[in-house]
């Protein structure tokens, strides 16, 4: 099984996730949606939106797990080299590296050629933030933050999941993370609907975000970034976010960087107060995208190998 892992990350770095393709993600997002619909029709109430939050979350969840696993287990009844294709393919989708790359490339190519309204049009689809009215230093720093935050959510995380319960469980966390994304929000709307999936999310994330904070500093030794500041800032700004688990790999890029990232952001017309993270060292650069995306691919390769060899060592 771990040689289906290790095809499914080769078939993401070289593919990626191609628009023609059915990706799961799709239809866990309608199925999200089509739920929403109908809890906002029964009721309104905070109790109610709250009590609606906990089982949209929980059904979402079990029928992605419990449709991945049934759907494997038909298929390994028709034919064993079948079930090998379904299960490498369902793997295959649940990564994310060459598509937080392509995306944050879009960006940084709008930037290099001083397109700064494409920039802002580009960022938009890829952070939560309103985007109107952000310079180039402040696109540049919202990309690199997304990229160190989907470093955990998009390739470690599920890459951690699949070791331990296959293709199920992996998608199970993908359909986590796809609640967070899109009724996971603090406001108004979503203040009692996302609870359920918004600390749901923060659970499935807390042991993966760590992993990946030491992992990007291996990877700024590798990549010969400024490992002792990655470490440092780590260690003091691992808490400063409201999420418990953001600041963990948002810190360790920051430190390897020498940028500082965080701060107040407008996010659906309202002002949100976030404290910052790392050291103004320097200013930040748009090839901070750059080599942030490099940081995200070794780190990757090393969650690999680590999630491999502890494997091996268990079994």
């Amino acid at each position: 099984m771990i040689s289906f892992y290790w095809i499914a990350y080769g078939i993401d770095l070289i593919i990626g996730d191609p628009y023609w393709f059915p990706h799961p993600i799709r239809a866990i997002g309608k199925l999200i949606s089509f739920m929403e619909n109908i809890i906002r029709k029964i009721t309104s109430s905070p109790l109610g939106l709250k009590t609606g939050g906990v089982i949209l979350t929980f059904t979402t969840v079990l029928i992605t797990y419990f449709t991945t696993y049934f759907i494997l287990a038909f298929v390994k009844d028709i034919h064993i080299n079948l079930f090998y294709l379904i299960n490498i393919v369902l793997l295959w989708t649940t990564i994310a590296t060459k598509c937080l790359k392509e995306e944050s490339s879009k960006v940084y190519n709008a930037l290099k050629n001083k397109d700064i309204l494409l920039g802002r049009k580009l960022l938009s689809y890829i952070v939560g933030r309103d985007t109107t009215h952000l310079n180039s230093s402040q696109i540049t720093k919202a990309v690199i933050e997304t990229i160190a935050e989907n470093t955990s959510d998009g390739v470690v995380a599920p890459i951690f999941y699949m070791f331990i319960g296959g293709a199920p469980l992996a998608l199970a966390y993908k359909a986590i993370n796809t609640l967070d994304s899109m009724v996971g929000y603090k406001n108004e709307k979503y203040l009692y609907l996302g609870y359920a999936s918004a600390k749901l999310d923060d659970i499935a994330n807390f042991i993966p975000a760590r992993i990946t904070g030491i992992m990007l500093v291996i990877a700024a030794v590798i990549l010969r970034l400024n490992m002792d500041q990655s470490l440092k800032i780590l260690i003091r700004d691992r808490k400063n976010h409201s999420s418990p688990n953001c600041a963990y790999p948002e810190a360790a890029v920051a430190g390897a960087l020498g940028v500082q990232l965080g701060g107040s952001h407008y996010y659906f017309g309202k002002l949100v107060h976030k404290p910052t993270i790392g050291d103004a060292s320097r200013e930040v650069e748009i090839e901070n995208i750059i080599d942030t995306i490099k940081l995200m691919y070794v780190t990757s390769m090393l969650a690999l190998l680590l999630f491999t060899f502890i494997h091996w060592f268990i079994y």
